[in-house]
């Protein structure tokens, strides 16, 4: 039998990883293209911040990370949401604002940064997996301030080959993606911060009471995912039934005979024959 192994974007299996200091120290580095070395101590925080939506326990969970110098929001989502960008702001934002307390002057400010992990495309005219933005002006493209910071990795853009050439993000970005033990253990051998991760991964799939909380989150992510596909299901077929309806009223409206009405909508005589 196979030996079971939780996926890494599962948002659980995500959050368990990035409680390994070494691992969470490699993923921080690769995004922010930093030397390990620079990243002397991390503090996972509370993350009571993003707890506002009822929304926000299908397919979003956030690790909040502390540096010396950052505070940084790293959050996976799973199912297709839209208004990402708008979200991430929102919340970038909002943990920007809390730093500062009553009575204290802005050089409190710590700089805030965004990771956000897409298992769908938010910008479909880019090609590029990896995108990071900052506030710049216009024309001349010099920072305003370096205190805001985005990070986006789309999951489905992903190579299926890697570079030769090393590549840290899409190495981790990699390792989020896969499902499968020999790639995870391919990934383990070119880059000793995965490897520790992937170390943790194996752990914690063969602890009883953790893989029990990472089913009931797997399960309610299907079930959450299945309940929107029936929704997006029942409206097309509303809309396929109203769409159908108005054409058979436009068809009686020119005087067309009944059986032309039915072979053309679909519809049922006696439904055609209460439009008249």
């Amino acid at each position: 039998m196979a030996e079971f192994l939780m996926k890494p974007k599962i948002d659980f299996a995500f959050k368990e990883i990035m409680m390994d200091e070494k691992a969470r120290i490699g993923f921080l580095s690769a995004v922010l293209k930093l030397d390990p070395a620079e990243i002397k101590e991390t503090r996972i925080l509370n993350t009571y911040l993003q707890r506002v939506h009822e929304d926000d326990k299908q397919g979003i969970l956030d690790v909040r990370v502390l540096t010396d110098n950052m505070e940084i929001d790293i959050e996976i989502q799973l199912s297709e949401l839209k208004v990402w960008a708008d979200r991430a702001l929102f919340y970038l934002a909002k943990m920007y604002a809390e730093q500062i307390k009553l009575g204290q002057t802005y050089n409190v400010f710590k700089k805030c940064v965004s990771i956000s992990i897409l298992n769908f495309i938010l910008f479909p005219e880019e090609t590029e997996f990896y995108s990071c933005f900052h506030i710049r002006e216009d024309t001349r493209q010099f920072l305003y301030t370096d205190k805001m910071e985005f990070h986006l990795i789309e999951l489905p853009k992903l190579p299926k080959e890697l570079k030769e050439e090393k590549d840290d993000i899409l190495l981790w970005a990699k390792f989020i993606n896969s499902e499968r033990k020999e790639d995870f253990e391919m990934l383990a051998t070119k880059n000793t911060y995965i490897e520790s991760a992937y170390n943790t991964l194996q752990v914690i799939s063969q602890d009883k009471e953790k893989r029990i909380e990472y089913e009931a989150r797997e399960k309610a992510l299907r079930d959450y995912n299945q309940g929107m596909l029936e929704a997006e299901e029942r409206g097309r077929e509303t809309g396929e039934r109203e769409k159908a309806i108005q054409i058979a009223k436009n068809m009686i409206a020119i005087g067309l005979p009944t059986d032309i009405i039915t072979q053309a909508t679909g519809l049922s005589i006696a439904q055609i024959e209460s439009f008249r």
